[in-house]
């Protein structure tokens, strides 16, 4: 059977990249063009909230990587009613910074009783100096087969010239007598000029009993 010119190359360049998304942080940045570079990993136990600041306990939130990633895992709360949330810092001490976004989602019950695909105009930011719900069709559940993972992007947070863009998808089971399946999505721009240099995440109501939180830098060189 023929060789087909140039698959071998393929296959080369396939097993470096796949080599490249376990390569861990050095000072050029590690792993090539387009790589997922693991920098930190916070496992909650009744935390009130998970913050990942640069410059402290081996979190890298700069001009490092020009894209960062989260990943969430398993978000599960404390109580009923708890929507997952996240606030930018931009040089002081508050995760406060300014951001407008926008939201929509798809849900499906269990029971099949009813979908949806819809613009969530409740639950955005306009201009808001403080938190942004990345859930919000419907709270967590908290059985113990309900939680919450997703992810969200952020772009070039170290820039002192253009607004912080970020997108996130969070998938989770909700916490009502009939419990469905949502997929909310959210894209918005922290509207300030300075560098984001902490991100942070809570509930709105309630601890985060369990779950994972992992930060990854996307390298471009």
């Amino acid at each position: 059977m023929p060789i087909i010119k140039g698959l071998d190359k393929l296959v080369k360049y396939n097993d470096r990249s796949i080599k490249d998304l376990t390569t861990t942080p050095t000072a050029a940045g590690g792993g090539g063009a387009g790589a997922l570079v693991h920098i930190k990993t916070l496992t909650a136990s009744g935390d009130s909230t998970l913050s990942f600041v640069n410059g402290t306990d081996g979190v890298v939130l700069d001009d490092t990587y020009p894209i960062y990633k989260f990943e969430f895992i398993n978000i599960h709360p404390s109580g009923s009613g708890s929507e997952f949330m996240v606030g930018f810092r931009d040089g002081g001490t508050n995760f406060d910074a300014t951001n407008t976004c926008t939201i929509y989602y798809g849900y499906n019950f269990e029971n099949d009783a009813g979908t949806a695909f819809e613009y969530n105009t409740s639950e955005d930011n306009a201009q808001v100096a403080g938190f942004q719900k990345l859930t919000g069709a419907a709270q967590i559940g908290t059985d113990n087969d309900e939680s919450a993972s997703g992810e969200m992007t952020l772009f070039n947070p170290s820039s002192t010239t253009f607004v912080k863009h970020f997108i996130s998808n969070v998938n989770y089971v909700s916490d009502d007598a009939d419990p469905h399946f949502v997929s909310n999505y959210v894209a918005g721009y922290c509207n300030v000029t300075a560098a984001i240099d902490a991100v942070q995440f809570k509930l709105d109501t309630n601890n985060i009993q369990l779950g994972t939180i992992k930060l990854y830098g996307i390298s471009d060189s």
